[in-house]
């Protein structure tokens, strides 16, 4: 009988020699078979198992780039926080710089338009200065203008000598008495001081001197008046100074009844033939005067 032999992992019988070697043969075939049964589940336990640990270290290995991948993600996330950060603290500093300048533009634009408002007030003052200093050199002119010799005769005199005024020859307190009584006749109509003056035949400067102590005196006022486009005073009565003249030809003064005489008696100034006559010649005493 002839032995075993492998052919392509095939245990193949030869020829048979003895039963004792068969058997024997066969056990150890046997054998051979379980220990390559045994290699053989071995070795598939092991392909399996090193497939299992391939399997587990292919995915641990996938685990690994994609934990690296999302370390890589949220490192850019992480990055791209920061730099919205950053991003959002620059543009945080941005307007808050934009905001101080614009506070500082208004603050300015206050400062401007004060300015401007001080410079607009300046200069209206000035205008308004300027065009009252017009208006008063131009009211200064119009007064040199207005100005009569008897304001330059004013202004050299002083109150002593209006007042003590004289001219030579001349009974001052008659003078007064009659310009006074001339001026009065004129009533609130007044008259022009050259028509007076030429009246009383007197120089322009005494006219004016004595038109200026009736003033002072209080028995006149002067009221200055353009006449002919010329300037002058238009004199009027205030106060009449009293007088004895109005009373001097009285016929009561030499009456030889006068003590007979009352208002209710026989003897009356109602019926007084010599007051009457006198009254006559008194009104046209005046109306020869003021015609002259």
């Amino acid at each position: 009988m002839k032995d075993w032999e492998n052919n392509s992992g095939f245990m193949v019988k030869k020829e048979i020699t003895s039963a004792a070697k068969l058997k024997k043969e066969l056990e150890e075939a046997k054998a051979e078979l379980a220990s390559r049964n045994k290699k053989l589940k071995l070795s598939v336990k092991t392909e399996a198992k090193k497939k299992v640990d391939k399997k587990k270290a292919d995915k641990k290995k996938a685990d690994k780039k994609k934990a690296e991948a999302k370390k890589k993600v949220d490192k850019k996330k992480a990055d791209k926080k920061k730099a919205d950060k950053k991003k959002a603290e620059a543009k945080k500093k941005a307007d808050k710089k934009k905001a101080e300048a614009k506070k500082k533009a208004e603050a300015k634009k206050k400062v401007d338009k004060k300015k401007a408002e001080a410079k607009k007030k300046a200069e209206a003052k000035k205008k308004e200065e300027e065009a009252k200093k017009k208006e008063e050199e131009a009211k200064k002119k119009e007064e040199e203008a207005k100005r009569t010799p008897e304001e330059e005769l004013e202004e050299q005199l002083t109150e002593e000598e209006i007042i003590g005024f004289q001219i030579d020859k001349t009974d001052m307190d008659k003078l007064v008495n009659r310009v006074t009584e001339m001026i009065a006749g004129y009533t609130t109509k007044g008259i022009l001081q050259n028509i007076l003056w030429r009246k009383l035949k007197l120089s322009s400067r005494d006219g004016s001197r004595l038109a200026l102590k009736l003033e002072r005196m209080g028995n006149i006022t002067r009221e200055k008046i353009l006449e002919n486009g010329r300037w002058t005073y238009l004199l009027l009565i205030k106060k009449i100074p009293i007088s004895t003249k109005s009373i001097e030809n009285a016929p009561c003064l030499v009456c030889p009844v006068e003590g007979k005489c009352s208002t209710d008696g026989e003897i009356s100034p109602k019926t007084c033939v010599y007051i009457e006559d006198w009254v006559l010649t008194e009104l046209k005493t005046k109306k020869s005067h003021e015609t002259d």
